[in-house]
């Protein structure tokens, strides 16, 4: 998601500057006004910026975040307190991670309590703070600290999964297109010039190829332009409202993979919304942060629709029931455990199902792409191979 610098009024009218990750300045802005700031400034960083870019590989991974949670638990777990915890991690982090933590010591000993602490850095989403801060008030941080690093673990695994399934046909692609386009700017002008020498009768699939490969040849640049031209114009497309709706809408529509989107999403939406109702977070509450943290915006249209009607009473299970994008099976457990007073619990198992789910259609993607691919790569070289042998034919049969 992208970040957005802002300028703001906290609660004691003092101004204070930060980052916030948002799918949207609108958004952004709500969740600023959700932290108690008043907004007064709010730009988008570009992802060219020399900032963004050195963030992106030298900054906070991951990675860093979950050792830090795993580690900070495992301490308060054996007596050590807060600041002495963040004190000893200060000393064994890495750089980046070093002096993000010097930080949220710094504010802990200045009073502030660790939830405030964490809010004002991007790094830590609105889910994870609010998660530390019903361990503060529970008496319980580490309980929560320890099931928050275990839910990240669990998402960066499975997130990786589904990333893994889509390597292999990514990199033939790029291949394909790599060698397409060597073989048109590079080999068929060798083959033109040969046939030009022998004064070779062309067949129709020989002069399209050539025509084809001529164009590329004089008219490279427009191709390439026109490629970045339309991806910047796509993606400032998907930015908008309607566009966003639009592309979210037509990814869900996409054969086996928009069924292992939906999967994805139902289960980052089961474990976070349990983790979130098992640290004690009202219901309402708990929606309101599963919302924002949605990547799909059909889904997060749906949640904000389903929120509005729990508000108003009506129980989450027939609030989804209403929307086609969740399964019954959701709905219908959901009910189990509203009625049984146990909804964490079902959602949590609600969790493992669409994990497994997911699970299955990434074996189905991987398993639907090879073949798909080598007909594609395929007809792509028996239909070049056929355009350049056909003219070479012709001529051994004339002697």
């Amino acid at each position: 998601m992208p970040f957005f610098k802002y300028t703001a009024k906290n609660q004691f009218s003092e101004n204070v500057t930060g980052k916030v990750e948002a799918q949207s300045i609108d958004q952004a802005a709500s969740l600023l006004q959700s932290r108690g700031l008043l907004v007064i400034k709010l730009n988008p960083l570009t992802e060219q910026s020399f900032a963004a870019i050195s963030n992106a590989l030298f900054g906070v991974k991951l990675d860093d975040i979950v050792n830090f949670t795993r580690q900070l638990a495992t301490m308060i777990t054996a007596g050590l307190p807060l600041a002495n915890g963040l004190s000893i991690l200060v000393r064994q982090s890495k750089p980046e991670m070093s002096r993000l933590v010097a930080t949220l010591l710094q504010d802990v000993e200045g009073g502030n309590t660790f939830a405030s602490a964490l809010e004002k850095h991007p790094e830590f989403s609105r889910i994870y703070v609010q998660l530390v801060r019903a361990g503060e008030v529970g008496g319980v941080l580490d309980d929560v600290l320890n099931r928050l690093a275990d839910n990240m673990e669990k998402q960066k695994e499975f997130r990786a999964k589904t990333k893994g399934a889509m390597i292999y046909p990514v990199i033939v692609i790029i291949a394909m297109v790599a060698v397409g386009f060597i073989m048109m700017i590079f080999v068929i002008p060798k083959l033109t010039e040969m046939y030009k020498d022998f004064g070779a009768e062309l067949p129709l699939p020989t002069m399209i190829l050539i025509g084809i490969s001529d164009f590329m040849v004089k008219f490279w640049y427009i191709m390439i332009g026109g490629a970045v031209g339309g991806y910047v114009a796509l993606n400032r497309w998907r930015k908008t409202p309607v566009g966003r709706t639009q592309w979210d809408r037509y990814v869900l529509k996409i054969p086996i993979f928009g069924i292992l989107r939906q999967k994805v999403i139902l289960t980052e939406f089961a474990r976070t919304l349990s983790l979130l109702l098992e640290a004690g977070i009202s219901l309402l509450q708990a929606l309101e942060i599963v919302t924002e943290g949605v990547e799909n915006q059909i889904y997060r249209d749906a949640l904000k629709q389903a929120t509005d009607q729990v508000e108003k009473g009506v129980s989450l299970s027939q609030a989804l029931s209403r929307h086609d994008e969740f399964p019954p099976i959701l709905h219908q457990m959901m009910s189990v455990g509203e009625e049984t007073g146990k909804l964490d619990d079902v959602l949590f198992k609600l969790a493992k199902y669409f994990e497994q789910e997911a699970e299955q259609a990434i074996k189905n993607l991987t398993a639907a792409m090879e073949p798909l691919i080598m007909v594609v790569l395929g007809v792509g070289v028996g239909a070049m191979v056929i355009a350049v042998i056909m003219p070479i034919y012709n001529l051994t049969s004339q002697f």
